[in-house]
């Protein structure tokens, strides 16, 4: 990353967009904000784990890599991902990733009920 461009506490994300609600989200080294809309859901996640995220599915998501590379596996097929990057898991795809140090992305769901707000 361009040392021209600002960090706030290690993410590119100012006060702007961490001033949403934060997803609860059992992943430590997760973290999330949360913008609503009435039937669907984007979230600005911020990765700090090598940890691999578990197995799972839900509905359609799309994503955009900022910062970090991944190895995401959508139906078992991987691919390696990096900044400018999207990427589409279709309805119901079992999907995992593993991260490569410090990882940011903007993710679309279709569900609008995906992530729940902090408690």
């Amino acid at each position: 990353m361009s040392t021209k461009r600002p960090l706030w506490d290690g993410t590119p994300f100012p006060d702007l967009i961490r001033d949403l609600p934060e997803v609860d989200i059992p992943i430590s080294g997760v973290r999330g904000w949360l913008l609503q809309g009435e039937d669907k859901q984007m979230v600005f996640f911020d990765i700090d784990t090598n940890d691999p995220l578990p197995e799972h599915s839900h509905g359609e998501q799309w994503g955009l890599v900022l910062v970090g590379e991944m190895d995401l596996t959508i139906s078992g097929e991987t691919q390696r991902l990096g900044p400018g990057d999207w990427y589409f898991i279709p309805d119901g795809a079992v999907h995992t990733a593993i991260f490569h140090g410090r990882f940011q992305v903007i993710d679309f769901f279709a569900d609008k009920d995906r992530y729940k707000v902090k408690g």
